[in-house]
C-alpha cells in the first residue's frame, strides 16, 4: 500500500499570494513517506516549479489533476465552489476556512464527503503551538500593521534632532495585546515611537510592558494621583498596654478589623485580577482610554475573535477626537473592523483622520508567511497521520483520526458527511432560517 498523497494547488482567491507548502517542507514530507503533487505555478515567483522538483515533488499542469489524485489537499484560502466541485469523497482538506463565518462552504464540503481541518480551529495550547498557523500569520500581520501606520503618518515616528530643531516621537496606541498586537508593539518600539497599549485581559499588561509599551490602566492613574499613606506603627493603649507589659504579648497585636498585619496582607485584589478585571474597572479604563486617544498619532487595532465579528473598539466620536493627520490601522477590517468607520480594503478619511482597513496582510509578505505556514502544516500533518508500515525502517503514513485527541477534535470541523463544529452548525442553522424567512416573505408579497 502507498502512503498519503499530498496535493498543493495554486491559490485562485484574489489577492492570495501564499502557498500551502514550500519546497523546504516538501522535502521533509517525502522523507516521512508522503508523496507530493504540486500544480505548476503554485509557488508563484518565489517558489518555482524547479525548486519543488528538486525537493522531490511531482509537478502537474492543472488543479484538476491534483484534486483527482491527492488524498490530502493543503490550501491557504477556503476553496471556491469550482474547487469544491473537483473534490471527492474520502479526500481531506487543510486550509483557513473560518466555518462560523462561512457555514455554507463547510456544508458543501461535508456533502461532498470531504474531511475538513480548519487552521483557525487549532486550540491555543502548548502542545498545538507548533501547528498554530493563526499565531504565525498574526505575527506577520502585526508587523505589517506597524509599517503601514508609519508609512501613512505624515511625520517622523522617532524623535529626531536636526539643525532646524527637534521633532517629538510619535505616540502610538495598540488596542489588543495578542500575537499581532505584541508584534506591532515591538516594531513600533524599534522605530522609536512612544508606545501605549490596552487590552481587557489582565495578563496582557506585563506582556505589553516587557516589549516597551506603557499599559493604559485606570488603577495606575489613581495611584499616581494619590499620595502614599504614611505608615503609622501600632502601639497598644490602656488595658492592652498593661497586659502586654506583663508578658501577654497577644494584647500588643493590632485589631485585625482596623490594621493589616505584616505577612497577612489582603490578597483579594490579586485573586480578582487573576479572574479578570471588574466591570467597574473596565468602565474606568474606557473613560481613560477615550482621554488618552486624543494624544495619539497612530492607533493600531488588532482585536479578533475567531469565528465571530470583530468587537467595536473605536467609535466615530473617538475618531473625531484624534488630531488632524492621525492614522488608524484596523487589522480586523475583514471581520467587520474594530473601528466603526473602517471599510475593508479601503483608506477612509474622516475629520482629517485616515482609517486604513488592510485585508489579508500575511499575503503581502508571501515569502516568509508561506514558510511559516508550511512549517505549521508539516506539524499538523504529522499529528493527524500515523506510520502504518510493518517494516520498522519503512515509511507508510496514513490518516489516523482520533477524536479523543483535543487537537484533532477541535480542528476537524467536518467528517463523514457531518459538520462536527458546533459553532458552524449554529451559524448554518441561522443562515438557513434567514433564507427561509426571506423566501416566505417573498411569497406573501407576491
Amino acid at each position: 500500500m502507498r502512503g498519503v498523497k499530498m496535493g498543493v494547488t495554486k491559490e485562485i482567491t484574489e489577492g492570495e499570494n501564499r502557498v500551502g507548502l514550500v519546497p523546504e517542507t516538501v522535502e521533509k514530507l517525502l522523507k516521512e513517506g508522503f508523496e507530493v503533487l504540486v500544480e505548476s505555478g503554485a509557488g508563484r515567483d518565489y517558489n518555482l516549479d524547479e525548486n519543488y522538483e528538486a525537493a522531490g515533488a511531482r509537478i502537474v499542469e492543472s488543479a484538476e489533476e491534483v484534486y483527482n489524485e491527492a488524498d490530502l489537499i493543503v490550501k491557504v484560502a477556503r476553496p471556491t465552489e469550482e474547487e469544491i466541485g473537483h473534490m471527492h469523497e474520502g479526500q481531506s482538506l487543510v486550509c483557513f476556512l473560518n466555518g462560523p463565518q462561512y457555514p455554507e462552504v463547510v456544508k458543501k464540503l461535508a456533502d461532498a464527503g470531504v474531511t475538513v481541518f480548519s487552521n483557525e480551529a487549532i486550540p491555543r495550547t502548548s502542545v498545538a503551538q507548533s501547528m498554530d498557523a493563526l499565531s504565525s500569520m498574526g505575527s506577520v500581520a502585526g508587523y505589517k500593521c506597524a509599517l503601514i501606520g508609519a508609512n501613512t503618518l505624515g511625520k517622523y515616528v522617532p524623535m529626531l534632532s536636526t539643525a532646524a530643531g527637534t521633532t517629538k516621537a510619535a505616540k502610538v496606541l495598540i488596542l489588543g495585546v495578542a500575537v499581532a498586537g505584541l508584534q506591532a508593539i515591538a516594531i513600533m518600539n524599534r522605530l522609536g515611537a512612544e508606545v501605549f497599549a490596552y487590552d481587557i485581559r489582565p495578563e496582557t499588561k506585563e506582556q505589553a510592558q516587557s516589549l516597551g509599551a506603557s499599559f493604559i490602566d485606570s488603577d495606575d492613574e489613581k495611584e499616581n494621583g494619590e499620595e502614599e499613606d504614611e505608615f503609622v506603627e501600632y502601639k497598644p493603649e490602656g488595658f492592652n498596654k498593661f497586659m502586654a507589659s506583663l508578658g501577654f504579648y497577644s494584647f500588643a497585636e493590632p485589631p485585625r478589623d482596623k490594621y493589616i498585619v505584616e505577612g497577612e496582607e489582603d490578597d483579594s485584589e490579586d485573586e480578582e485580577e487573576d479572574e479578570g478585571w471588574s466591570k467597574e474597572k473596565l468602565d474606568e479604563d474606557q473613560k481613560l482610554l477615550r482621554e488618552r486617544m486624543k494624544e495619539m498619532d497612530i492607533v493600531i487595532t488588532t482585536a479578533l475573535v475567531p469565528g465571530r465579528k470583530a468587537p467595536k473598539l473605536v467609535d466615530k466620536d473617538m475618531v473625531e477626537s484624534l488630531k488632524p493627520g492621525s492614522v488608524i490601522v484596523d487589522l480586523a477590517a475583514e471581520s467587520g473592523g474594530n473601528c466603526e468607520l473602517t471599510e475593508p480594503g479601503e483608506t477612509v478619511e474622516h475629520s482629517q483622520v485616515k482609517i486604513v482597513g488592510p485585508v489579508n496582510l500575511p499575503s503581502a509578505m508571501p515569502i516568509h508567511a508561506s514558510q511559516l505556514l508550511s512549517r505549521n502544516m508539516f506539524n499538523l500533518i504529522k499529528h493527524i497521520t500515523e506510520n502504518k508500515s510493518e517494516d520498522k525502517e519503512g515509511k507508510q503514513p496514513e490518516l489516523a483520526l482520533d477524536f479523543e485527541d483535543e487537537i484533532m477534535d477541535k480542528t476537524c470541523i467536518a467528517h463523514d458527511g457531518e459538520i462536527r463544529d458546533e459553532s458552524t452548525r449554529k451559524a448554518l442553522g441561522e443562515a438557513e432560517g434567514e433564507t427561509q424567512a426571506g423566501g416566505s416573505g417573498e411569497s406573501e408579497a407576491s
